[in-house]
C-alpha cells in the first residue's frame, strides 16, 4: 500500500469494520490482478546503499520520476516519499531502507502486468542510470550491514524502528534489508474469500521455495535459501505467520476483524503527523481507551492504515495479498502473479488445490512453513517433499491459466509466464541454490557479481 488512506469518518460499530472488508466482493468479471514488487537501489560505482538526500539520492530519483511520469507526488514534511498515478491507480513508494516499490495498477491479465513492469523498469532506468543508481532483484541485500542502510524520511518508519526490537529479533532486518514481490487478488463472495485464503496460506511455502532468493547476509552464505522468509518467523508474532484460526469453522470477514482488532497498532496519522501508539491494540482505540488519544474514536482511515501493518503470509484487505515470495530479477517477476492467478482464478484449479491441502493439519502447515526457509524443495509435509507439491501446483496453475485463455497479441495464453518456474523445477534447485553454486564456483566466494547478474 503506497499511501495512507484518508477518510476521517469516526467509526461507530464493529459492523462498519466488517462492511469495509466485505465491500471488496466483486463479480468474477471484475476480478483484477495487482502486483507489487520491491527492488534495492545501489550505487553503480562500489555497490553501496543510496541515501535519500543529495543530487544522486533517492529523493532526486523520485523527483525525476515525477517529471517523467507526471504522477502526483506524495509528500511528507516537505520530502517527496512517493508518487501516485491518479488515472491508472499505480503508485511508487519507498520502503524503510530505500527499497523502491512499484504498486501496480489493477489489471485484467498477467500479460498486462508484464507490460506495466517493462514500462516501469524502462522509466526508472531512464532517471536512475544518469544518477548512478542500479536496482537489485534479490530477497535480501547480500552485502550490507543493517547500520549501513539509510532511513527514509517517513514518520511511520521511525515509530516502527523503535518498536520492532521489542517484539522479535529480525524486525529491523525485515524493514531495512528485504525485498518481496506480491500479488493481490479478488474474491466473489465471503465463501470464495475464505476458500482462496485457506488455499493460498497453505501453499504459501511453495511460493517461498520457488522464489527463494536470499542466501547471503553481509557477503557470506547465511545457511538459508530464503533468509527473508526466515526473518518473518521472528519479526512480530502478533501480526505475522500462518493464521491457523482461518481454517477453523466460522471463518469470514468478522473473524478477520476480531483478529485485527487485537493486533497491536504502530501509529495513528493526524494531518501530516504520526502519533506513536505502538503496542496498544485497535480494540482499545475503538473503545476510546488509547492513552495517546484519550476519548478519541478511530476513523475508517485509521482502520485501513492499521490493516496495512498486519503481516501474515496472506493478508486480507479488500482483496487478498500473497506475501510469501522473495524479490526476484525482472524476468521472473510476472511468474508470481501467473502462479497465483492460475491457482485461484479458475474454479476447477481452485477445487483441485483445495483437495491438495484440505487434510493438512495446522501443525503440519506450520512445520512446512518453518522448514522451507532453510530446506526449500527438500522440506516435507506428511510423506511428501515440497518439490513434488510444487511441481503439482505449477501444473495446476498452468491448466488454470490455459482455461482462462487470456490471449496476448501473439496468440499466447498466460501460462507462458510460468516458464521461469518450470525451468526451476526442471533443474530441481531453488534459485538460491543456483546462486550458492555460483558463489562457491564462478564468483570465487564473492557476492559482488550479484550486482550485475541480478540487477534490473
Amino acid at each position: 500500500m503506497a499511501r495512507d488512506q484518508i477518510d476521517m469518518t469516526p467509526l461507530q460499530s464493529r459492523d462498519e469494520l466488517v462492511a469495509w472488508l466485505a465491500a471488496g466482493v466483486k463479480p468474477p468479471s471484475e476480478f483484477r490482478i495487482g502486483t507489487e514488487h520491491e527492488k534495492t537501489p545501489f550505487t553503480l560505482e562500489g555497490y553501496h546503499p543510496v541515501p535519500y538526500e543529495g543530487a544522486r539520492g533517492i529523493g532526486a530519483l523520485l523527483e525525476g520520476m515525477q517529471l517523467l511520469l507526471g504522477w502526483e507526488p506524495i509528500m511528507e514534511h516537505g520530502n517527496i516519499i512517493g508518487l501516485y498515478d491518479v488515472t491508472g491507480g499505480g503508485a511508487i513508494s519507498l520502503e524503510p531502507g530505500g527499497q523502491f516499490e512499484l504498486s501496480g495498477a489493477p489489471v485484467e491479465t498477467v500479460h498486462q502486468t508484464q507490460a506495466e513492469l517493462m514500462a516501469h523498469l524502462a522509466q526508472v532506468r531512464e532517471i536512475a542510470t544518469p544518477l548512478g543508481i542500479g536496482f537489485l532483484g534479490l530477497g535480501m541485500t547480500p552485502s550490507w550491514s543493517r547500520s549501513q542502510v539509510p532511513l527514509m524520511p517517513k514518520g511511520r518508519y521511525k515509530i516502527m524502528t523503535n518498536y520492532m526490537p521489542k517484539v522479535g529479533q529480525y524486525g529491523l532486518d525485515m524493514m531495512y534489508r528485504t525485498c518481496t514481490v506480491q500479488t493481490n487478488l479478488d474474491f466473489s463472495s465471503e465463501a470464495d474469500m475464505v476458500k482462496k485464503l485457506r488455499v493460498s496460506v497453505a501453499l504459501q511455502p511453495i511460493a517461498t521455495a520457488l522464489f527463494a532468493n536470499s542466501p547471503f547476509t553481509e557477503g557470506k552464505p547465511n545457511g538459508f535459501l530464503s533468509f527473508r522468509s526466515e526473518i518473518w518467523r521472528d519479526t512480530d508474532d502478533a501480526r505475522s505467520g500462518m493464521i491457523p484460526w482461518a481454517f477453523e469453522d466460522g471463518m469470514g470477514f468478522e473473524r478477520w476483524v476480531d483478529y485485527a482488532l487485537d493486533v497491536p497498532m504502530y501509529f495513528v496519522k493526524r494531518g501530516d503527523s504520526y502519533i506513536d501508539v505502538s503496542g496498544s491494540s485497535f480494540r482499545a482505540f475503538f473503545d476510546g481507551r488509547n492513552s495517546s488519544l484519550p476519548g478519541e474514536r478511530p476513523t475508517l482511515s485509521d482502520w485501513a492504515n492499521h490493516l496495512s501493518t498486519i503481516f501474515p503470509e496472506v493478508r486480507l484487505k479488500r482483496y487478498l495479498e500473497m506475501r510469501g515470495a522473495d524479490g526476484v530479477p525482472w524476468g521472473r517477476l510476472p511468474a508470481l502473479p501467473a502462479f497465483w492467478v492460475g491457482l485461484l482464478y479458475d474454479d476447477t484449479t481452485l477445487d483441485a488445490a483445495w483437495d491438495l491441502v484440505k487434510h493438512w493439519t495446522a501443525a503440519e502447515r506450520q512445520a512446512l512453513r518453518d522448514d522451507v526457509p532453510r530446506f526449500g524443495f527438500k522440506a516435507r509435509i506428511r510423506d511428501r517433499y515440497l518439490f513434488e507439491i510444487a511441481r503439482e501446483c505449477v501444473k495446476l496453475s498452468h491448466a488454470g491459466l490455459r482455461r482462462r485463455s487470456r490471449i496476448d497479441h501473439l496468440g499466447r495464453d498466460e501460462s507462458r509466464h510460468l516458464e521461469p518456474l518450470e525451468r526451476i523445477l526442471e533443474s530441481g534447485r531453488t534459485p538460491a541454490e543456483e546462486m550458492l553454486e555460483k558463489f562457491n564456483g564462478a564468483w570465487g566466494g564473492s557476492v559482488e557479481p550479484a550486482y550485475k547478474e541480478y540487477a534490473f
